[in-house]
């Protein structure tokens, strides 16, 4: 049983998933181009997400619009010997859509649909870091039905219902194979496992669907300055009843390990973990008719993630619960961005982004390479046809860099035999960069 329980408290971290800065700041090929700004901007059915308040200036009948995002990232850790790993990652594809209706001239309502957090990572099973994480997949979705009214000619409050479920599966290492292969040497064993990890477990839960709002007001000063206001609440993602299943390297592995690890796969979980709030200040100034200026400061009370708690659902593992510090710090993400109005077709956008991570430096898990980032975007909108846009952006992120970020972890076997050793410490050095194409349509009525 204590066994088990060690196991249960090695894979326990991998579950801080949910909510260790996977915000998704791509969520409009449009705004994209302006670098994600758009709290104190008018953007019809699109204003849903970044500020409820501004659909309520929506001069259109039905406003429709959709974005594709397609992040293709690129992680890499170097370990103090100078050898490099290389995640082999899939593209991550946010995604949003919008429809906004004119009730009255002063009261429109709608519903979008939006991927707010989300993230695939792949180190492989075989590097250095594995026992911490070799793969992961995240995905929440959220539903948010808003109305906004604009109670004076300069002056709207919008509110919207944020409806959000989720899904993740992920892969870690459960067996150093550098420590397997010194107690096998102890027994008389030759064989050697080298740089192959011995078992892995693969971790997989929906999360129950979960309740918050988005609410915020806009306010016009005059026609060229207005103030934005964003408030979107925290929301508690919990996976009742997720599911474990291990895996090994081999049949030896499986003979040696699976007396060891093998009732993991009767084990189902429970946890929650926080997508955090978020608050959203913003300014715009139109210098000129045909260009529009914008700033957003962006405050994630990453703070409210404070500890990860596991519980068993089978009985007899009441006992080994987990309740894991994560102590995290609040963000801040600087948005900057630029539209003109180039012809009475065509946009032009540019923008920058300044995106700070939640992490502390000596609490670094691979699973989440978060550093300071610097993203510069442009974009452009095409009216082929009246009534018909076509969005296009690029934004390029550029990580800082992380060097000597730290993570100690639990040696399994190491803790089972009785070693005073058994807590390690991973380090390495990370960059990460990233490149986010989008694109969208619109049309109104």
């Amino acid at each position: 049983m204590k066994k088990i329980a060690t196991l249960f408290a090695a894979i326990a971290t991998t579950l801080s998933l949910y909510a260790e800065g996977y915000q998704v700041n791509s969520l409009s090929a449009r705004q994209n181009g302006m670098g994600h700004t758009g709290t104190a901007l008018k953007l019809g059915a699109e204003s849903m997400f970044f500020n409820p308040a501004g659909m309520g200036f929506m001069n259109k009948k039905i406003d429709f619009n959709g974005s594709f995002t397609a992040i293709f990232a690129t992680a890499k850790a170097t370990n103090p010997e100078g050898e490099e790993f290389k995640a082999d990652n899939p593209a991550s594809t946010p995604l949003s859509f919008n429809l906004g209706f004119s009730v009255y001239d002063n009261l429109k309502v709608g519903v979008s649909f939006y991927t707010p957090y989300g993230s695939n990572i792949n180190w492989t099973n075989d590097w250095d870091g594995a026992l911490l994480n070799q793969k992961v997949k995240l995905s929440t979705y959220t539903v948010q039905p808003t109305a906004s009214w604009r109670i004076l000619p300069n002056l709207s409050v919008g509110a919207g219902l944020m409806i959000t479920w989720g899904k993740v599966d992920l892969n870690k290492g459960l067996i150093s194979p550098t420590t397997l292969d010194y107690m096998l040497a102890q027994q008389g064993v030759q064989q050697r496992f080298g740089d192959i990890v011995p078992a892995s477990v693969n971790l997989k839960g929906t999360a129950d669907v979960a309740l918050g709002y988005n609410v915020g007001v806009l306010y016009d000063i005059n026609d060229q300055w207005s103030l934005g206001l964003n408030y979107r609440s925290k929301m508690m993602m919990k996976v009742a009843a997720g599911t474990a299943t291990v895996s090994y390297a081999n049949d030896l592995a499986k003979y040696i390990l699976e007396e060891k690890v093998g009732l993991i796969n009767e084990a189902d979980f429970r946890a929650e973990m926080p997508c955090v709030s978020v608050l959203n200040f913003g300014v715009s100034y139109k210098p000129i008719k045909s260009l529009t200026l914008a700033a957003d400061f962006q405050l994630s009370f990453w703070k409210q993630y404070q500890d990860l708690n596991i519980d068993f659902l089978s009985e007899k593992l009441q006992g080994f619960n987990q309740h894991i510090l994560k102590d995290y710090k609040n963000s801040m993400t600087y948005h900057l961005g630029a539209q003109w109005a180039a012809t009475n077709r065509l946009d032009l956008r540019a923008g920058l982004m300044i995106d700070t991570a939640p992490m502390h430096q000596d609490c670094y898990n691979p699973e989440t390479p978060g550093m300071t980032k610097i993203e510069p975007s442009v974009g452009l909108s095409f009216r082929p046809v009246k009534n018909f846009a076509i969005d296009f952006s690029m934004l390029y992120v550029a990580g800082l860099g992380r060097d000597n970020a730290t993570c100690t972890y639990e040696d399994l076997l190491l803790k089972a035999a009785g070693s005073p050793n058994y807590v390690k410490e991973f380090t390495a050095d990370y960059k990460v960069n990233a490149a986010c194409p989008a694109i969208g349509v619109s049309f109104w009525f």
